[in-house]
């Protein structure tokens, strides 16, 4: 995987997976196993939801730990980074296609949430603005036939308050 974290993010997913190991998944046992006592397993509708609920977490649990073990550890000090727009700054950019402006934050890959403007510093916008000044113009490659530009009209130095949660998957 080998994911661009920050020591927060890992934060963020140890705190989880130890919440899923020693609250959840014994919550998760107990009802598989009185679900169980229902009788007949083929048609216990009860039983499959507990064993899926069962499944998803040790699945969640399983990426969690990928993550982690295969992380690339970034420094989001702001004194560690360089100059323009950096990790967690909130970026204004005037779309001239569509007139109108839109405020991004660039984050890492695992706390993305773009519908709140929590964009991923791998993506193609991400990419773009990092390092960008006010009054830069970037070019964003979305492929190979299409890209669209913006200039930067404002940023604002910003550090990573919690608002973007960890994805869900």
């Amino acid at each position: 995987m080998y994911d661009k974290l920050t020591k927060k993010d890992i934060a963020l997913m140890e705190a989880e997976l130890e919440d899923r190991r020693l609250n959840q998944r014994p919550k998760i046992m107990e009802e598989v196993k009185r679900t169980r006592e229902f009788g007949d397993l083929s048609e216990n509708y009860e039983y499959k939801a507990a064993k899926q609920a069962q499944r998803r977490n040790d699945s969640r649990m399983r990426y969690l730990q990928n993550m982690i073990k295969t992380a690339q550890v970034i420094d989001d000090e702001p004194a560690a980074q360089s100059e323009g727009v950096k990790l967690y700054d909130r970026v204004t950019l005037y779309l001239p296609e569509d007139e109108e402006t839109m405020v991004i934050q660039v984050v890492t890959t695992v706390r993305v949430e773009p519908d709140r403007g929590f964009i991923s510093l791998e993506s193609p916008l991400g990419k773009a603005v990092l390092g960008k000044k006010v009054g830069d113009t970037v070019t964003v490659r979305v492929n190979d036939s299409y890209s669209y530009d913006a200039p930067i009209q404002k940023v604002e130095a910003a550090e990573d308050d919690g608002s973007a949660p960890l994805m869900p998957f």
